[in-house]
């Protein structure tokens, strides 16, 4: 996938979908307990009232709304050779 449509300027447009009307604010953002991972609440203001959606940023640079999974710990069972 195109780098350019998993950005954040990218997904703005198309989840809230900003008018010439609207205002557009980051609200908060900062970095999830953890992983590290950052995330963005944005906020799009019109005359009809208000949208917010958060944003977060992975691992492989793309920004997605929805968070990235966490590393677990994991366990694999392999045949020895006889």
């Amino acid at each position: 996938m195109n780098t350019a449509e998993k950005s954040l300027h990218y997904l703005v447009d198309k989840w809230l979908a900003p008018a010439a009307s609207m205002r557009i604010r980051v609200v908060q953002f900062g970095r999830m307990r953890g992983d590290s991972g950052r995330y963005v609440h944005v906020e799009a203001l019109a005359p009809g009232g208000s949208r917010a959606i958060f944003f977060f940023r992975h691992r492989d640079g793309c920004w997605c709304v929805f968070p990235p999974q966490t590393a677990r710990p994991a366990m694999n069972g392999y045949r020895l050779a006889a």
